[in-house]
């Protein structure tokens, strides 16, 4: 199995118009499974994921030729696609006049229903419990917990800082207890 391609690679073949298509295919190789399930953890619905992440990599491709270095590029994609969840979700509670709780429960709801759901009950639990959470504690758990990123890499995509992240992490878990607790 082939090396995966480091950024710098792909970013020094983006900027030359003749590799750029290359360098962009190299990109979505290396980082579209992990922006979709961060995406799909976010909003659940794979149709609604699938159109997210593909909303992402034409922002990306939009804008990485003015990509500075002054972050990691994965850092500065999960920025994008994060900045994608939270207008998407903030859009379904608008949309439907709703309050976050009742998204939550159609969110549940549809992953209940997903044929691309197919974990096991403890799994769907764990999601139910997700989805009580406020967004912005979801995406700190998601990150720290399925994605294994460090506090100062969420620090960089959320733009908080690394001792309120471990705040909400901490929140985030004993609401998540709580919710597995006294849903048994």
């Amino acid at each position: 199995m082939a090396q995966p391609v480091d950024d710098a690679e792909i970013l020094d073949k983006f900027r030359d118009e003749k590799t750029r298509n290359e360098a962009f295919n190299l990109l979505l190789k290396k980082y579209q499974q992990k922006i979709y399930w961060h995406v799909r953890r976010m909003v659940v619905n794979h149709d609604d994921a699938d159109d997210l992440v593909q909303d992402v990599f034409v922002k990306v491709w939009k804008s990485l030729i003015n990509f500075r270095n002054d972050a990691q590029l994965y850092t500065w994609m999960y920025r994008i696609a994060t900045n994608e969840c939270i207008t998407f979700l903030n859009k379904k509670k608008q949309k439907n006049n709703i309050p976050l709780d009742d998204v939550s429960y159609e969110l549940a709801e549809s992953l209940a229903d997903s044929t691309y759901f197919n974990g096991d009950r403890a799994q769907q639990k764990l999601q139910e419990a997700l989805l009580t959470l406020p967004d912005k504690q979801r995406l700190v758990f998601n990150m720290k917990y399925y994605d294994d990123m460090k506090y100062e890499e969420i620090s960089d995509v959320l733009g908080t800082s690394v001792g309120a992240l471990k705040a909400s992490f901490h929140l985030a878990v004993k609401k998540i207890e709580a919710h597995l607790l006294g849903n048994d």
